[in-house]
């Protein structure tokens, strides 16, 4: 395990991204994972992939089962996994790409949580009109 400010950092990774590849450098399935946090797979899923994110007792499960600190699993800075050896064949515009392509997956998930908040809000107000 190794202290990685690059590959896995805020800026190049999401808290989905280093999850999921703290659970593979463990060598577990998804399914395998969520059986030890005690969650369903479908939730291990929404959370690897930014639409939900654990509660800090999860976190905190999280960090010892994969053997990384919770400051890496949030921010990436800190002790996590070794970056994965094929980003040294990716080009910086390429790696630009793919933290923009992330950065906006994140974005449009916000976005579909705001969206689900206003459609809740406009049913009540449908509901009881004052």
């Amino acid at each position: 395990m190794t202290e990685d400010h690059g590959w896995f950092s805020e800026d190049t990774a999401t808290f989905g991204d280093r999850l999921a590849a703290a659970r593979e450098a463990a060598g577990l399935s998804q399914a395998a994972f969520a059986s030890k946090l005690g969650v369903k797979p479908v939730t291990m899923t929404s959370w690897e992939n930014d639409l939900k994110e654990p509660r800090a007792n999860r976190l905190q499960m999280m960090s010892g089962i994969l053997g990384v600190s919770m400051s890496w699993l949030l921010t990436g800075a800190g002790d996590g996994p070794d970056a994965p050896d094929e980003a040294n064949d990716l080009s910086d515009d390429v790696l630009d790409l793919l933290a923009e392509m992330r950065a906006l997956r994140s974005q449009i998930a916000q976005s579909g949580e705001k969206l689900g908040r206003l459609e809740k809000r406009l049913r009540a107000a449908l509901k009881d009109p004052e």
